[in-house]
């Protein structure tokens, strides 16, 4: 089975020379990455380096396409309650992990991006080997939103890869309204070859780690004919702008759609990051709308689809006309998992007002 690399373009300061070999993997894992940088912002921030990433494949689950990628095992962090807020755990690798592996899930008619929904892979061998994980829904610099974890695996050899995607909860407008409510399986074969693995381009960012900006995004463009795989970026709002705000490092915007799918007059908001606007999935917002200092709605904003809006925030707003004062208040964060230079971002949200 062929299988591609992927590197990207560079563009973030001055960088070290990039690597891919044995001596270089044996310094990054296990707990033996290169150290976080200390005093790191509370925002976006490029982190101490970024790897490359392997193919192994494509299939259909359903309506949706599964890619399937996989790069060095690596830390992470997921969001967690604390007293009086939310912060970030990191999750280390573990001694038996061997890669991490990563899905990409997207409508194959559209290309938007599904970035809320269940998703769990087995892996599984001719030897008998099985490991089966719910991933994490995830946000990275490189490749946006997508699920993933670290796994381990049994050497060198054949696997099978079964992703099971659950069905979508969101609300769907238009096109999608009856799609994606059903659970799907994709099903993906992959050689794998820790030599392979070792080969894995590597960057380091030492000029520019922890200053605030990104690592470029990762462009992948796919074999057999199938394009670019999607990344996940919040969409051009049709409609009314209601103006934008950013809160935590995110940015919002928000615009008034008055479209029969929606049953009328609608609020629609994205929540993006700054640099690469990818989607920011798994957040609990509220929105209060003023007019001529009265309230004419206060309530919950839901997780949404929709092909024009993209992934949203939403409500209809019968009473919502266009010059109307839009506040967002963050209830709760974006939950989904970060790789490095989003794990201080995004987790201490005030209030905004749209202008």
């Amino acid at each position: 089975m062929r299988r591609r690399r992927f590197l990207g373009t560079l563009g973030v300061g001055a960088t070290a020379g990039l690597a891919g070999c044995s001596s270089l993997f044996q310094t990054t894992t296990g707990g033996r990455e290169p150290p976080l940088v200390e005093d790191r912002p509370a925002a976006t921030y490029i982190p101490t380096h970024h790897e490359g990433m392997t193919m192994l494949g494509m299939a259909m689950a359903g309506d949706l396409r599964v890619a399937l990628t996989y790069s060095y095992p690596h830390r992470f962090w997921v969001v967690e309650q604390e007293e009086g807020g939310f912060g970030t755990r990191r999750i280390d690798v573990g001694p038996d992990d061997a890669i991490h592996l990563m899905a990409s899930v997207w409508d194959a008619e559209t290309g938007m991006v599904i970035p809320t929904t269940g998703v769990s892979v087995e892996v599984t061998n001719a030897d008998g080997f099985l490991e089966q994980e719910v991933v994490y829904s995830m946000l990275s610099q490189r490749m946006g939103v997508h699920y993933g974890g670290n796994f381990p695996l049994d050497g060198d050899g054949t696997y099978t890869a079964q992703v099971q995607v659950g069905g979508v909860s969101a609300d769907r407008y238009g096109a999608f309204a009856d799609r994606f409510g059903e659970p799907s399986t994709a099903e993906i074969e992959f050689e794998y070859s820790e030599a392979e693995r070792n080969d894995i381009p590597y960057e380091l960012y030492p000029d520019t780690q922890g200053q605030r900006g990104a690592a470029p995004a990762m462009e992948m463009n796919m074999d057999m004919g199938m394009g670019t795989m999607p990344l996940g970026r919040t969409a051009d709002l049709p409609g009314e702008s209601l103006g934008s705000g950013t809160s935590g490092d995110a940015r919002f915007r928000a615009s008034r759609i008055d479209a029969d799918r929606f049953g009328g007059p609608y609020l629609a908001v994205t929540a993006g990051t700054p640099y690469h606007g990818f989607v920011l999935p798994g957040m609990g917002l509220r929105a209060t709308v003023t007019r001529d200092g009265e309230e004419v709605f206060a309530g919950r904003l839901r997780s949404a689809l929709d092909p024009e809006a993209g992934f949203h925030y939403g409500a209809p707003v019968d009473e919502l006309q266009a010059g109307d004062e839009v506040t967002l208040t963050v209830e709760t964060p974006p939950v989904a998992a970060r790789h490095e230079g989003y794990e201080t971002a995004f987790l201490t949200m005030p209030d905004v007002t749209l202008a």
